[in-house]
């Protein structure tokens, strides 16, 4: 053994990775981001692709035939595309900002040893975890006791609050803000308030980070309570109106084999598909780069117990 090798302690030894071992693992997560990328590079490819070009060649990540006839097909028809893609940036937007705003709030609250309830509340919002009212209950309070059928905040508070985004957050708050500084503010003078707004916030970045990035994928990919809350067109988000286009789309596939209804319907049923999924894929996906950065360190100091 070397010198270098001798000198390590016992956790330092433990936590050494050989080189062999570190090829390996990068070898796995190289084949982990190519298993995660490619089927999406395949499903632009044939969203790109004719469906005739399909039909004799299958599928192709480099198209036989170009062809935009999908995306002109899914935008052609109304407005009702561009309404709900609006509906989703607005639901996303407020439901990721309130979501932070009401979670950060409360995990600030259960963060402080000095407040009396804050064990009692904590097993409160964790009973949710463990047991759920179901369905009928939900819709009747959110749809009767709130009155919120067909109102865009059916899609926005169901989904604000959750125990996990919570505990994650609360205990950020234990690991990495100082019992010093919150003392030293209220003794100058500062409410709780302002130091939560002031102090907590600005050093919370990579936690409200992450919980922000799991706030918007949980709204953008969000359908269910659509379903169950919005009846009116101009309210339907865009994962629901484009699962009721491909519910058409599969309609008509299936009735073309009886009939001559896609001759008559000029709808590219296979490009058609893959064309849903990058509209619905890759406005989301383009902010994650912007959250990068905090996504690790906020996630790994939030998931120690505190």
């Amino acid at each position: 053994m070397s010198k270098r090798h001798k000198s390590l302690t016992g956790l330092e030894r433990y936590n050494r990775v050989s080189q062999p071992v570190n090829l390996l693992f990068s070898a796995l997560m190289i084949l982990c981001a190519l298993m995660c990328v490619i089927p999406l590079i395949l499903v632009i490819s044939v969203s790109l692709s004719k469906d005739r070009s399909l039909a004799l060649y299958g599928y192709q990540f480099i198209p036989h035939e170009y062809s935009g006839d999908a995306y002109m097909a899914l935008f052609r028809s109304n407005s009702e595309i561009i309404n709900a893609f609006i509906v989703s940036i607005v639901v996303t937007v407020l439901g990721t900002i309130s979501g932070l705003i009401f979670n950060s709030l409360l995990a600030y609250t259960l963060s402080r040893r000095s407040y009396r309830y804050r064990r009692a509340i904590t097993l409160y919002i964790t009973i949710p975890m463990l047991f759920g009212g179901g369905m009928i209950p939900f819709y009747n309070v959110v749809a009767n006791f709130l009155g919120l059928k067909n109102n865009i905040l059916a899609l926005i508070l169901p989904m604000a609050v959750s125990t996990w985004n919570i505990i994650i957050i609360r205990t950020f708050f234990q690991s990495s803000v100082p019992d010093s500084i919150v003392e030293s503010a209220m003794i100058d003078g500062a409410s709780q308030y302002k130091i939560y707004r002031s102090i907590v916030l600005p050093i919370s970045k990579p936690v409200l980070a992450t919980i922000g990035l799991f706030l918007a994928f949980a709204y953008w990919n969000d359908w269910y309570n659509a379903s169950l809350f919005i009846s009116n067109k101009n309210l339907k988000p865009l994962q629901y109106l484009l699962m009721e286009i491909q519910n058409n789309i599969n309609y008509l596939r299936e009735a073309s084999k009886t009939a001559s209804t896609m001759g008559t319907v000029k709808i590219p049923p296979e490009s058609m598909s893959m064309a849903l999924v990058v509209v619905i894929v890759i406005p989301i996906a383009c902010i994650y780069p912007f959250f990068q950065r905090y996504f690790i360190s906020g996630l790994t100091i939030g998931a120690v117990k505190g």
